[in-house]
């Protein structure tokens, strides 16, 4: 199996950026601003104690609090740099350092590998190596467990929607429901934002 290339969050991204992106965060946080609407959505979308994948989960804010309201959550991420941040920020969850387009949790444990949702949020489907965005959703596709959905969202001037789809066609996943906020408002053709609930096809 050929080694896919580096995210672009990795080659793209300037040095130092990783601990701005962290402290970016913690000043918002500082500020009382709101960081879990996209958390809230999907823990209004699944069953209590429900087991959450956060893929490409950053300093740890979505994950951090999915697991403060009573989900078994795994993160994961390719930047040892924010699972540091998530560990210190948001301790519980399981942080683990990961490229998505190689992730295999272990498969000896089934209890540990499937989860009832994952969330892709905060662009993580924008800074993928180019062209592995279909592999990318097939590897979180193979973690799913039955009846399980995917969330990702993305701007659209990052990403867009028709290249998202055209990966999405790719893979064993369909579309369920599109949104353009995560605050749960109907798609339309010019939304700068796309969040996609997807489902086993």
């Amino acid at each position: 199996m050929t080694t896919p290339p580096p995210p672009r969050w990795i080659t793209d991204t300037d040095p130092g950026h990783s601990e701005w992106y962290i402290e970016r965060f913690r000043s918002m946080a500082a500020d009382g601003a709101d960081l879990f609407g996209e958390a809230r959505l999907i823990d209004a979308m699944v069953a209590r104690s429900s087991r959450i994948l956060d893929a490409g989960c950053g300093p740890g804010r979505v994950g951090g609090y999915l697991h403060s309201v009573g989900h078994d959550v795994v993160g994961v991420d390719v930047d040892p740099v924010l699972i540091e941040a998530a560990m210190t920020d948001y301790p519980g969850p399981d942080w683990q350092v990961h490229d998505l387009a190689t992730l295999d949790l272990p498969a000896n444990d089934r209890s540990r590998r499937e989860f009832d949702a994952i969330i892709c949020a905060g662009n993580v489907l924008a800074f993928v190596a180019p062209d592995t965005e279909a592999l990318v959703l097939n590897r979180l596709a193979d973690h799913l467990a039955d009846g399980g959905f995917i969330a990702v969202g993305f701007h659209t001037e990052k990403l867009p929607i028709d290249a998202f789809d055209a990966a999405l066609a790719e893979t064993s996943l369909r579309l369920d429901l599109r949104l353009s906020t995560w605050d749960v408002r109907p798609w339309h053709d010019d939304a700068d934002f796309a969040v996609s609930i997807l489902r086993r096809a």
